[in-house]
Formats: structure tokens, sequence, C-alpha cells
């Protein structure tokens, strides 16, 4: 950039004085600041506007050796797999050639049919005067919450004075 030193720049406002006037040499300067700010404004959103750019096509550039490392590796995979069922595979029939007819099922299959699954699990019934929620039993207890319920005449008895039995 120009290199302006205080030499310079009284040369440059004793040239503006005479030129443009002691009345008009506030607002022209003004209007030259104005114009400075916004030349260096849309200077600095170039740059960025670069930077920007630039940032993406190395992101992209990133992306695509990223996707290009992941194909690879899926590709490895999926062989190793592939061979590694293949050679399972002729390993099974070598073990299970020797079996004949003797091995397979009624149907064919050389597979045994699986047993029964078990019986699903059925929640007893509820007890419908009990609350059922989420708070757990620890919690209920801390706090003095009733987890039980209790007949009209337990509850008598439970909190009748004592030396009043009947």
């Amino acid at each position: 950039m120009i290199d302006f030193g205080f030499d310079k720049i009284a040369l440059i406002g004793a040239v503006a004085l005479i030129v443009i006037g002691p009345e008009k040499l506030p607002k022209v300067a003004r209007t030259v600041g104005h114009l400075f700010g916004k030349a260096q404004r849309y200077v600095a959103d170039v740059k960025a506007e670069v930077n920007r750019s630039i940032e993406l096509d190395e992101l992209k550039k990133m992306k695509t050796q990223f996707e290009d490392a992941a194909r690879n590796v899926e590709s490895t995979i999926q062989q190793e797999v592939s061979a590694a069922s293949s050679s399972f595979e002729s390993s099974w029939k070598d073990a299970t050639g020797g079996l004949g007819s003797a091995g397979l099922a009624g149907d064919g299959s050389p597979y045994e049919p699986l047993a029964p699954p078990p019986p699903s699990y059925r929640h007893p019934k509820k007890n419908w005067r009990l609350k059922r929620g989420a708070t757990p039993q620890w919690y209920k207890r801390r706090h003095g919450v009733k987890t039980h319920t209790q007949s009209g005449a337990a509850r008598v008895a439970r909190f009748r004075p004592p030396g009043t039995r009947p």
C-alpha cells in the first residue's frame, strides 16, 4: 500500500485547503472519510469471500477423499466377507459330506426343526387399589407415600389409642 508520512499528509491538507477552501473542506473531508471507509469494507468483504471459497474448495476435496476412502474400506470388507463365507461353505460341505441322507430331516433339509418358543410372559393382574406409577419404591418409602391399601377396620385398629381395645 502507499506509504504516507506526516509530511505528505500535511502537504495534501495544505493543497486541499487552498483548492477547496476553508468553508467546504470539513464537508469534503467527511465525504472522503465515508468513501474511504466504504472502500475498506468492500475490500474486507472481497477478502472474506475469497477465503470462504478457498475453504469450500478444500472441504470439497476432503469430502471426496473421505468418500473414496470409505468406498475402499467397504469394498475391502465385502471381499473379506465373501472370501470368509466361501471358505466356511466349503469347510461346511467337507464336514457334512459324509453324513449322507442319514442327517436329513423329514422334509429333506439338513437341519432339525427348532423347539417351540417358550410361552410369553404374562404380568399378574393389577391390584386396582394400588397406584402403579413410575416412581420407585425406595422414593415412596423415603417420602411416606402409601404403597399398600388397608381396609377401614384395619385403619381404625391401627390408629386406635392404646388401651382402648374393645
